[in-house]
């Protein structure tokens, strides 16, 4: 199974592909998508989708997991991100890949065995479970790759997963 994550954003999105077989991970791609400041809004929005398109056509995931947002005290910035996380969805829907949604506390809960994890946790499971050398950068990237890690544990679980 080929997983894509997505940390959502605007400004910066993190996407992870990883393959899930048999217990084990392998890293297809990672990295973060980003949108040019001077760009107008809906043109920074119709980049993340055409980008996260592009992703989707190269690597062929079978499912789209995406983190919810976690709403911030600046609403403008929650709002742009949503936004972001919306073109994102828009993508996978558009490309008919199936899109899962995990709150924060289910990805950390996943990576780490503890909903209130640290960031720096997270991210070293990350490093560790995919047997990279160093934690992605940006932030978002590993946050992408946990989201997708998430997913397949989730499958996992829930019994769903017989490959």
């Amino acid at each position: 199974m080929i997983i894509m994550g997505i940390d959502p954003g605007f400004a910066i999105t993190g996407y992870g592909i990883i393959r899930y077989e048999g217990n084990r991970f392998t890293v297809e791609e990672y990295g973060a998508i980003l949108t040019e400041a001077n760009d107008s809004f809906p043109e920074r929005l119709r980049a993340l989708n055409n980008k996260i398109k592009e992703l989707i056509k190269i690597y062929k995931p079978d499912a789209f997991a995406i983190e919810e947002l976690f709403f911030n005290k600046n609403i403008k910035t929650a709002i742009n991100a949503a936004q972001g996380r919306g073109a994102a969805i828009v993508a996978a829907a558009d490309c008919r890949v199936d899109i899962y949604e995990y709150t924060p506390l289910q990805v950390k809960q996943a990576i780490v065995g503890y909903g209130r994890a640290e960031k720096s946790q997270v991210q070293q499971m990350v490093k560790i479970i995919l047997n990279l050398d160093e934690i992605p950068k940006p932030d978002d990237v590993a946050d992408a790759l946990a989201v997708a890690i998430c997913h397949a544990h989730s499958y996992r679980l829930n019994g769903i997963l017989n490959k």
